[in-house]
């Protein structure tokens, strides 16, 4: 095992090989796509509640933190229908995600006050970055010990200064922002600057610096999905940079993620508005009393309704929430689903949950 020297950046490297600016180009294309179909979808809560859920189990995948979908939205109703473990680490993702967008909207910047913050929900602590010396990171299977990331906390708080300043500072060189996010992520992960959660915040950070680059408007580019597909070879990638320098094949790597993932983020988006527009046509041409847009994006924003959240989004009685989600859940087209959990009936927006189905099936 080589001892890999972090370095400070920018980079003394030329990054942007011929076969780099020739994926860049693909690859802002296919961001431009993903950001134009977000503009098609009425209500922006539909994509920040659906789209970071799957997003926050692809993530938790990769680290083997394995949940359902059905687990996970109960989640988002009441963390106290779920016993799953693995579900609750999964919702706190989905948490830190949608409190990291809340930050990074406010100034377009990733500070180190806001990679604390989001952390603190992610793990539900304030442990803050490390301290104490002896984290190693090994081999799954043989448990060898790959790579020793910076043990001391004035070295581990000197690189996260340096990474936040190169985030943030785009004086510091001029790599096309897509390059700079795989370096970006690189160097988060060779710093490992937290105990636990440090595979699970560089991905969502990758999303954030793209959002604070006004390169997506919405957290929806799941490259935990790619990464999933292709784990191996991320790890393999991210260790040939710390031994052998290799930085254009991992840079080819995030650009490729960047390139699929969004692929399948705007087929998914442009489904669930295909999707929307079913359920509208069978609720106005059918229920035209109780029809209107706002209840069809709150169908659509929260896979598993119940009446309080009708309540809330339309402004009506609990008497009235109740009927329309009944009379919706009694449709011979099944909409919705009804179910009881405990005292309390929920509604399961059938379509939706079948095209996440369909959406995990591709991995």
């Amino acid at each position: 095992m080589n001892k890999y020297s972090i370095p400070t950046l920018p980079l003394e490297v030329d990054l942007e090989t011929k076969k780099v600016l020739k994926k860049v180009a693909e690859a802002r294309a296919s961001l431009a796509e993903l950001k134009g179909v977000h503009a098609t979808v009425p209500n922006v809560g539909i994509l920040l509640n659906t789209l970071a859920l799957q997003e926050a189990k692809d993530s938790s995948a990769v680290e083997n933190i394995i949940t359902t979908h059905d687990e996970l939205f109960r989640a988002e109703l009441n963390m106290n229908l779920v016993k799953n473990i693995a579900a609750k680490e999964v919702q706190r993702y989905s948490l830190a995600l949608k409190k990291g967008f809340e930050l990074v909207q406010k100034d377009k910047l990733i500070t180190n006050g806001h990679i604390l913050e989001i952390h603190g929900v992610l793990e539900q602590n304030d442990a803050g970055y490390r301290k104490v010396p002896g984290t190693d990171l090994k081999n799954d299977k043989t448990k060898e010990v790959v790579y020793t990331p910076p043990q001391t906390a004035n070295e581990i708080i000197a690189l996260m200064r340096n990474l936040v300043e190169y985030i943030n500072d785009d004086t510091l060189d001029d790599l096309d922002h897509l390059v700079k996010m795989a370096v970006i992520h690189h160097q988060f992960e060779s710093i490992h600057p937290f105990y636990d959660g440090n595979g699970r915040l560089g991905r969502i950070i990758n999303i954030l610096y793209l959002i604070s680059k006004d390169l997506l408007d919405f957290p929806t580019l799941y490259l935990s999905r790619y990464i999933i597909q292709n784990k191996a070879e991320y790890y393999r990638l991210l260790q040939d940079v710390r031994d052998n320098g290799n930085w254009e094949d991992w840079v080819l790597y995030i650009l490729e993620a960047i390139i699929s993932v969004a692929k399948q983020s705007t087929e998914l988006i442009k489904a669930i508005k295909t999707e929307m527009m079913r359920y509208k046509s069978i609720i106005r041409q059918k229920y035209p009393k109780i029809y209107s847009q706002d209840l069809l994006n709150n169908i659509f924003k929260h896979p598993y309704t119940k009446i309080e959240f009708l309540e809330e989004d339309l402004a009506v009685t609990r008497q009235t929430s109740s009927k329309y989600l009944e009379t919706i859940s009694k449709d011979e087209n099944k909409l919705l689903e009804k179910i009881k959990i405990g005292r309390d009936n929920y509604y399961i927006n059938v379509g939706l949950m079948q095209l996440f189905s369909q959406y995990d099936y591709k991995l």
